[in-house]
């Protein structure tokens, strides 16, 4: 009879394909994976993977045992999701995820107003852009631009985040303003590393001449500090962009990059008390910094001027 590690094991590998990708889900190095799963093999007397270029391919056996390693897992979540459900404690840990630039610009301040009324919660906040699966409990709650569509998923919608081109006032003074999105591509503009997914990443590459390109980056954060010296234009969220003094938008907001803000838990913790406490707090604190998030404030400040 095989236990819960012998599965595990396979099930990371076959997620992964690669030792080091189990390794690193499993809170282990390589090598050790690599022993692990070699005696597996032998004590098992059949090949669970085919070794191809580096790549961990599962075989059939393989397969059948990560595939009952994702039942006994789905089992084990959702019993642990149930407990979590009926803490009504306002006490303990809460595993956040959010992208850099709403931790950035917005949510320490929040969290700072949340545990102050609520010490006695731990906040491990996650910056990622990914999306890390609320299912299988890599984050408690998840701060992120996407509606959920999946059934066990509970959300809040908070805003409408709106993106456009942002220039240092330098930058604008030597260059002058686009007049229109197609002049853009006569401009210096920043973008994204060639790996990036982002839809603002696929947004430039079918929009925006590859030779306008001067400078990438995988981090947002570092895009706005390439604005701000001066390297080029960049497409920015409007709450990141518009708070920055040394920095102006040169579009109106591009429609098709809008995105809506969530704050989303799985429906079998919504119930938890420390969950409904930072729906409570948390979102109230983020709608109420919705005139930033949707970019209205640089409207209401130009017109002041």
């Amino acid at each position: 009879m095989s236990d819960w590690n012998e599965f595990r094991i396979v099930l990371a590998v076959a997620r992964a394909g690669s030792l080091v990708g189990a390794a690193k889900d499993l809170g282990h190095d390589h090598s050790t994976i690599f022993r692990w799963l070699n005696a597996l093999e032998k004590r098992k007397a059949v090949q669970l993977f085919d070794r191809t270029s580096g790549q961990y391919l599962p075989t059939e056996a393989g397969a059948r045992m990560a595939l009952a390693a994702e039942r006994m897992e789905a089992e084990a979540l959702a019993l642990d999701r149930s407990i979590t459900g009926q803490d009504a404690r306002l006490s303990g840990k809460l595993k956040i995820t959010s992208s850099e630039t709403l931790a950035y610009r917005i949510l320490n301040e929040v969290l700072a107003s949340f545990r102050r009324e609520h010490d006695g919660i731990e906040i491990e906040l996650l910056v990622d852009n990914r999306q890390l699966d609320l299912q299988r409990r890599e984050a408690d709650i998840a701060i992120r631009a996407t509606r959920p569509h999946e059934g066990d998923l509970f959300g809040r919608k908070i805003a409408s985040t709106p993106w456009t081109f942002y220039g240092s006032s330098t930058y604008l003074a030597d260059r002058g303003r686009p007049t229109d999105l197609a002049s853009l591509s006569g401009y210096a503009v920043i973008g994204w590393d060639s790996s990036a997914v982002a839809a603002a990443s696929e947004w430039l590459a079918k929009n925006i001449s590859p030779y306008a390109f001067a400078y990438r980056s995988s981090s947002l954060i570092n895009q706005l500090m390439a604005v701000k010296a001066g390297l080029g234009l960049a497409l920015l969220p409007c709450y990141l962009g518009d708070l920055e003094p040394d920095i102006e938008r040169v579009q109106e907001p591009l429609d098709e990059l809008t995105r809506e803000l969530w704050l989303i838990t799985h429906k079998d913790l919504r119930n938890t008390a420390r969950v409904r406490a930072f729906f409570d707090h948390v979102g109230g604190g983020l709608l109420a910094r919705r005139a930033l998030l949707e970019g209205e404030r640089v409207e209401s400040s130009a017109s002041e001027r």
